[in-house]
Order: C-alpha cells, then structure tokens, then sequence
C-alpha cells in the first residue's frame, strides 16, 4: 500500500515532530511497517527514536541531492515495525542546491519511489517552513496532516500553509489531501484550550480529528531519552492519544487489519 503522510506546519512549537515520532510509533506498535522520514535539518525526530544525528553518514540529503539509493540510508529503530531514514544538519544546504535544478520540487518523490511499496506508513517529519524541502515533502505524500496547538493565535499562519497546499495540488501532486488536522497539547484545565478548539472545529468541521493530544509531562520528556512515549511511558496519556489517532487513521484508510 505504502501511503505517504506528511506532518506540516510552518509555525514553530505546535507538536509536529513529537506527533510525527509518536504517530509512526503507534502504527508501527499496531503491526504496521512504518518508516519515519526526518526532513528537519533540526534533526529532532532523529534523536527523538534514539539515534545520534552526529553519528549519522547519510541521511535523507544524500538520497535528495546525491541519488543515494533510500534502502542504504534506512536504519532500524528499538521499535519493532519502525524504520527512519535520519536528518542531519547538511539539509540546511539542499534548498540552496536544488533551486536550480530541474524537477527541483520531486526530487524526494523520485526518492523514495523504489521504498514507497516496501511500507504500510512513511511519515515525514517536515521542517517548520514552507521552503523548498517542505515542498518536496508535499509534492511526496499522499496526505499532510496539520499540528494545531491549542493556545492563543492557533489559527496563524494556518492560511498560509492551506495555500502553499492548494498550490501543491494545482501544479505538483493533484492527489495530495489532507488527511486532517490534529489539535494539539490540549489543556483540560483551560477555558482558552476549549475556545480553540470550538473554533477549529467551527472553521473546518470534518477535517478535524476526533482524537485530541493532551499536555502531557511524559510525553515532553520521551524525547530526551531518546524514546518514543510508546517506548518510554505506554499507559501515559500521550501514549493512548497516540494509539487513538493511529486507530483513527488506519479505520480512516479503511485498514481493518495489519498488512503482512
């Protein structure tokens, strides 16, 4: 099947990559091969499944500019079912080496076009711009799922990357969607959290997830230990909104059972 998902928002802080960790974690838990893409040159999703971007030789720059084949960039992870193709600090570099290049927008499509099959999930964790490389990450996937913090001026900015998506879709990938948009680090002790949510769901009804990502303690922390919160807490809350919104998505893509 190998669907594509991008995690996208140019805003900074709104729990893209902890959803990106999190979400490829449960689907692989629930028996799905995941493959989790870091496209951040921030490298967080990398260290956040353990693994040090300083060790890393090749990454998901090298299968973007150098044409390295993706199966020699995939590495393991501690989660069975996970895989990751890392970031590293060099992907700062491709937006300025592939503005002139032709097709500069499929260059991660072409990519991971011979992994694309191998995979139930790729997930790919995009960096908070709307450059070139989040382009490609668009031009890629097959659906994009929106992070949305649940605090004041939620909807900045959100304009702007539903029209870099509209823009994908008129002249890149016509078949791009949007699988939803997720609100996130939900206070249940803020009237604020509540007001935000009424207001999303008001604005965009079904594109909105039901499951909602609480604040969590555990769930901050997870990445400090190198862990997904499946890995380091799994009766936390973060964890079990994890899992509900893997379930969510596979019932979404009518995925009643795992694929072998």
């Amino acid at each position: 099947m190998g669907k594509i998902i991008a995690i996208a928002n140019q805003k900074g802080g709104v729990g893209k990559t902890t959803t990106a960790i999190n979400l490829a974690a449960s689907l692989a838990v629930l028996e799905y091969k995941t493959l989790l893409i870091d496209a951040d040159p921030q490298a967080n999703a990398t260290s956040g499944v353990g693994i040090d971007p300083k060790s890393i030789e090749t990454s998901i720059y090298e299968c973007i500019i150098d044409n390295v084949a993706p199966q020699k960039v995939i590495t393991e992870t501690e989660t069975p079912n996970l895989f990751l193709i890392p970031a590293h600090i060099d992907l700062v570099g491709a937006e300025i080496e592939m503005i002139n290049l032709p097709d500069r927008e499929l260059m991660m499509k072409h990519a991971l076009a011979p992994v694309k099959e191998d995979f139930d999930f790729i997930i790919i964790d995009c960096s908070p711009s709307l450059g070139l490389v989040t382009v490609n990450s668009l031009t890629a996937a097959d659906s994009v799922i929106i992070p949305v913090q649940c605090e004041y001026f939620a909807l900045e900015g959100l304009g702007k990357l539903l029209n870099t998506i509209k823009i994908v879709q008129t002249r890149l990938n016509p078949d791009l969607e949007i699988e939803g948009i997720l609100l996130t680090m939900f206070d249940t002790r803020l009237r604020l959290s509540k007001q935000v949510v009424e207001e999303v769901k008001m604005h965009f009804q079904d594109l909105v997830f039901n499951t909602i990502i609480n604040r969590n303690t555990r769930l901050g922390e997870a990445p400090s230990f190198g862990k997904s919160i499946i890995m380091h807490d799994a009766a936390s809350v973060g964890a079990i909104n994890y899992l509900n919104l893997a379930r969510e998505i596979i019932e979404k893509n009518h995925l009643s059972t795992p694929n072998a």
